[in-house]
């Protein structure tokens, strides 16, 4: 078979260093998009994208030759250089690592609104809860004393 024939779609979050609050309404809002368009350069798509201002959510369906590493890497290295030369003086950064979760078809639309609802389901979560429990539902190993360093 000359072509690989995929669908991938991988659920990330992440957060910003020290899980300080720096995405403002105003930086969210340009800064997505711009998320969206580091994606598409790297022939990706993006189904969902949501957050809070300490930490993002995306969703993406990503090609097969395209490892999640690389990705995360363009993803946070890209928007991260951007916002600091866009805003100058922000001091913005991304924390090191990230939580990423496959998820199958038939999964989609219910991580997109999960995603999308971000700002109401943190009414009633902290994001350190909400991370444990994606983990835990994922069933990643983690040791909860490196997690939040």
């Amino acid at each position: 078979m000359p072509s690989a024939y995929t669908q991938n779609f991988y659920h990330m979050v992440f957060s910003t260093k020290h899980r300080i609050d720096l995405i403002s309404p105003d930086l969210e809002e340009r800064l997505y998009p711009f998320m969206g368009g580091i994606l598409r350069d790297l022939r990706c798509s993006l189904f969902e994208i949501g957050g809070m201002p300490d930490h993002v959510h995306l969703l993406v369906r990503y090609r097969a030759d395209l490892c999640h590493s690389d990705m995360l890497r363009h993803i946070k290295g890209r928007s991260s250089k951007w916002v600091n030369e866009t805003f100058a003086g922000r001091g913005f950064a991304w924390q090191e690592g990230y939580g990423g979760f496959t998820v199958s078809k038939s999964a989609v639309d219910g991580v997109r609104a999960y995603i999308a609802d971000q700002k109401e389901h943190h009414k009633s979560m902290d994001f350190r809860t909400e991370y444990l429990e994606l983990l835990r539902r994922h069933g990643v190993e983690f040791d909860e004393a490196e997690l939040f360093k």
